[in-house]
């Protein structure tokens, strides 16, 4: 896929804090979340396609990139709150809401606050379906884990871990398939406020036991929403079998593995990932907010649901086991 044209990056104040943002292309909208670390170039390799069939808007979360970098909430649900202001802004009513990694966290937790803004949800290797997640990012955490950030940023070192991180990804070797965007991540935060962003954000969702957030609590309540995740293979931040504990908790949802992507599959086989929006998008109707609906799933709670649909967390799962499973059948109702 061809690389992005230039997209000017525009920016707002919202609650007395500039964000920024891409906007770009004609119709249906997409909010595209990018993950802890990183910014709206994530999206770099599928935005200019996406935007010659839908409308993109492509932020810098708060802390991160562009946008400002306060003493502020960093929480999932302030994150949710924030876009919520940023579309209203910008005359944008409903969205096909777009999640990476912690950004697949923000999505999920936009759905739920927010369902009458969302048509539909794609996470892609979301934080949040179980506390495994890679150990650096647990050790991170610890005290001292701005000191080992800030010396593993400072350009000696990082120019370092670029030679031979990327010298062990170009010839293979195991575990190394993430190493391209731990480095994009690791970039630029021999910056203070950017390390210091970073971290608060990292804390509210990780600490050294593994991810303290779960969405499994409040999945259910997409059950009525058209919902995807996209998983790499190899993935080495968050592990692809998480997958399947979100079909347990989300009987409807689309799951699609891209073999020998790790954990930026939108990065690493863009072909592959827009075909999977497109098709999903083209296969779906936009949800339809039902208060009604809502109250009812929400007085059921989550007990309530899985004892009505059946939901059951499998175990011992595998990669394999999920790498072009069929699309579950949607739940009547």
């Amino acid at each position: 896929m061809a690389g992005r044209k230039s997209l000017r990056v525009q920016t707002r104040t919202v609650h007395g804090h500039r964000r920024a943002y891409v906007l770009a292309g004609r119709g249906p909208a997409l909010l595209l979340l990018h993950g802890v670390g990183c910014d709206h170039h994530t999206w770099d390799p599928v935005i200019e396609h996406l935007s010659r069939r839908y409308t993109v808007i492509a932020p810098d979360l708060l802390g991160h990139g562009d946008s400002a970098k306060p003493r502020a909430d960093y929480s999932l649900g302030g994150f949710a709150n924030g876009m919520r202001d940023l579309l209203a802004i910008l005359g944008i009513d409903r969205v096909t809401v777009v999640g990476h990694s912690f950004g697949g966290g923000v999505a999920m937790q936009f759905a739920y606050q927010f369902p009458q803004y969302a048509e539909r949800l794609v996470m892609v290797a979301p934080g949040g379906l179980g506390p495994e997640v890679n150990p650096i990012l647990r050790g991170l955490t610890l005290p001292g884990g701005s000191t080992a950030l800030a010396v593993a940023a400072t350009p000696p070192v990082y120019a370092a871990l670029r030679l031979v991180g990327g010298r062990a990804h170009a010839i293979g070797l195991p575990g190394t398939a993430d190493i391209p965007g731990a480095l994009g991540v690791l970039k630029g935060k021999a910056d203070p406020a950017e390390r210091d962003a970073f971290l608060h954000v990292l804390r509210a969702v990780v600490d050294w036991k593994g991810q303290v957030v779960s969405m499994t609590d409040r999945a259910y309540l997409a059950r009525e929403m058209p919902t995807c995740l996209v998983w790499g293979s190899r993935d080495t931040v968050l592990p692809v079998v998480h997958a399947q504990r979100a079909r347990a908790v989300i009987p409807a949802a689309r799951i699609e593995v891209i073999p020998g992507a790790g954990h930026f599959p939108h990065e690493e086989k863009p072909d592959q990932f827009v075909q999977i929006l497109d098709d999903f998008i083209a296969a779906t109707a936009p949800s339809v907010y039902d208060a009604k609906k809502w109250r009812t799933a929400l007085r059921r709670g989550r007990a309530g649901e899985a004892a009505r649909v059946g939901l059951r967390i499998p175990k011992d799962l595998r990669p394999e086991d999920l790498a072009g499973a069929p699309e579950p059948a949607r739940t009547a109702g």
